[in-house]
């Protein structure tokens, strides 16, 4: 398929800018695979299409406040660095995004704090906007971190708000986030209160905890026509021999289990044994997944609505089937939003021998 099929009539105004007051109170949207038939209902409600023995997988990875702002040297010049990946602990090494990147060459030095709490000289090119930093700081790597959380800022969209407001530290955050690495939230987990989380355990629904740290290829657009030639950038991620075991014994056991997002998809799809299995595994995936694609792990998913031609979307697209999702995708467009952020999910259903099972991505969820 090409990039241009996975375009659709956005508007900014779609977007919600404040979480909803309860986080299983955003808006869910159902859709039928095989039908295309579409539901509407609300998030707390997805509980009713699972049962017993179902698994549901989430990735707990947590954000670190990865924005913060600088000088650079002798001009004063102002400087945004995102920070994606810390490359040496010891040597304080970094990889990030800078902004204006034009502005910013190797061997300049940038100050962050009003006291200069923090100094970073550039030591390499990676991209257009990618830079090599090495933070000269003279305390502990404990100290080094606080300094860090101090200036930083959390890492929540421009997209969404320009202006990181209080709120955005606890709600940009799943409440189940536990792994310290992600530059940005696993949004489909955003939706899942503690309260949604109880009554799942109590209705026997099992919980696999998985981790992928979303990195910089969330933020990379898809700059060719021809999405074979496209390369996603490398994310850690870690799954537990403890998650495999619980996914397969449901998968064995003819139960459902459903992918919490479009991060959790790719993870698990990037550690399948020949027999359609979920095989423990401490590395990275690279992995990008669009139409025609077969799943192997997952037979449902939990998504939010994607921007157009995003590889989020592409995902989706390849879980549900390409026209139902961008059906799913034109109706959404069409509903009035709220004043809340995280405003509608969807889910995808599909009559199969074992009931009915969902898909869904990040923005919404989805069911197949």
């Amino acid at each position: 398929m090409k990039l241009s099929q996975y375009n659709y009539n956005f508007s900014p105004e779609l977007l919600a800018k404040y979480p909803a007051d309860n986080r299983d109170e955003s808006r869910l949207m159902v859709v039928e695979r095989k039908t295309g038939k579409i539901e509407h209902r609300i998030f707390k409600e997805i509980i009713d299409y699972f049962n017993e023995k179902d698994v549901f997988i989430f990735n707990n990875t947590k954000v670190f406040p990865a924005r913060l702002y600088g000088n650079k040297e002798k001009t004063g010049a102002e400087i945004e660095i995102f920070l994606l990946r810390e490359l040496n602990r010891d040597l304080r090494l970094w990889d990030v995004l800078v902004d204006p990147a034009r502005k910013i060459r190797i061997g300049n030095k940038l100050y962050f704090g009003d006291d200069d709490l923090l100094v970073a000289e550039v030591i390499d090119n990676t991209t257009s906007r990618g830079r090599t930093l090495r933070f000269l700081f003279d305390g502990t790597y404990e100290e080094f971190r606080a300094a860090l959380y101090k200036l930083g800022e959390t890492p929540l969209p421009k997209w969404i708000r320009d202006k990181v407001e209080p709120i955005d530290e606890e709600r940009y955050q799943t409440i189940f986030a536990t792994e310290e690495g992600a530059v940005a939230a696993p949004t489909a987990g955003l939706h899942f209160s503690k309260h949604l989380m109880k009554r799942l355990e109590i209705k026997g629904i099992e919980s696999a905890m998985i981790t992928l740290h979303v990195g910089l290829g969330n933020f990379r657009t898809v700059d060719v026509e021809d999405l074979t030639k496209h390369k996603m950038d490398s994310e850690q991620m870690h799954i537990p021999e403890e998650a495999a075991a619980k996914v397969n014994r449901a998968k064995e056991g003819g139960h459902r289990v459903c992918a919490i997002g479009t991060t959790v998809q790719r993870a698990i799809e990037s550690s399948v044994s020949t027999n359609g299995m979920l095989k423990p595994c401490d590395g990275w995936t690279n992995k990008f997944i669009f139409c025609p694609y077969d799943f192997s792990v997952a037979d449902s998913m939990v998504s939010n609505f994607h921007l157009p031609c995003s590889t989020q979307l592409m995902l989706v697209a390849a879980f549900g089937g390409y026209e139902t999702v961008m059906h799913a995708y034109k109706m959404r467009a069409g509903l009035q939003p709220r004043t809340h952020r995280i405003q509608k999910q969807t889910i995808a259903r599909e009559k199969t021998s074992r009931g009915e099972s969902f898909l869904s991505d990040t923005s919404g969820f989805i069911g197949n």
